[in-house]
């Protein structure tokens, strides 16, 4: 019986010890601290009553959909719902919580948004100082990183774009707006490592071909979805030209859901079908 008891206390004191070095062990940062600092959707989610969930997108999913032009709804594992450049000619059939804009054309603004929108970031300024938002709704994060446009009379509105950048369900997508020039190295850093970029492909209107691929190759997210090329032939000839550097596949359906396990292994560009 001695024996036993000697064994059974041996065992507790292993076990206390054995927790006491787990309590210890520093906490491991997850994967995208490192890719897109202060990412919301990387804490530690509450937990939601099956009866109250808004969405039928599991926790670490978000929907991505092309309205058109530059125009995307994404949606979030709580139901938020972001449009991208948005506009009184192309826009979603909802009312979204969010809406980025751009102030190159019309068609990537509004003067009069909807008043159910809750929040409206605005990627300039009337006095043309620095744009740089951060800001948190539900489990949704967005950002913002300033760029120049070219102005018709061929003058630079300083900070009239501004690069957004979407941090959902453990997902950093950045969207390029009405993007004129290359990036600063302070501007990448600034964005940082991105996992999806819906990028302006043109090739006239924003940044040239050349320009837009070398923005790709510096952001080095694993997936591409092209926007703003108008036609099937300028849409072909951007696909042309990164055909030398990228995979590139069509999507039946403007819309896909997306995670962080579901994201391409290599960077590829995929092309969804809009208006």
């Amino acid at each position: 019986m001695r024996n036993i008891i000697s064994i059974l206390t041996g065992i507790s004191a292993f076990l206390a010890l054995a927790g006491q070095g787990q309590a210890q062990s520093p906490p491991q940062k997850p994967e995208m601290n490192r890719n897109c600092p202060g990412l919301v959707a990387a804490d530690t989610p509450r937990v939601i009553p099956a009866a109250l969930r808004l969405s039928a997108l599991a926790a670490d999913q978000m929907r991505i959909t092309y309205i058109g032009h530059a125009t995307f709804l994404l949606e979030s594992p709580q139901l938020v719902r972001i449009a991208t450049d948005y506009n009184n000619y192309v826009k979603p059939g909802i009312v979204p919580d969010i809406i980025t804009m751009n102030h190159a054309h019309s068609t990537h603004y509004t003067d009069n948004p909807d008043p159910g929108i809750k929040l409206v970031l605005r990627g300039w300024r009337d006095d043309g100082s620095q744009v740089a938002y951060d800001e948190t709704f539900k489990d949704v994060r967005v950002r913002s990183v300033a760029t120049n446009i070219r102005k018709f009379d061929g003058t630079t509105e300083q900070y009239g774009n501004s690069i957004f950048i979407f941090e959902i369900a453990n997902l950093c997508i950045a969207h390029l707006g009405h993007l004129h020039h290359t990036l600063t190295q302070q501007q990448l850093d600034d964005i940082g490592r991105v996992d999806v970029v819906f990028a302006p492909v043109d090739g006239s209107f924003t940044l040239d071909l050349e320009g837009m691929v070398e923005v790709l190759q510096a952001l080095k997210a694993p997936l591409i979805i092209p926007m703003h090329y108008f036609s099937s032939y300028t849409l072909e000839r951007f696909l042309s030209r990164v055909r030398e550097q990228y995979p590139v596949e069509f999507n039946d359906t403007p819309s896909l859901v997306l995670s962080k396990a579901s994201l391409p292994t290599a960077p590829k560009v995929l092309v969804l079908p809009g208006r």
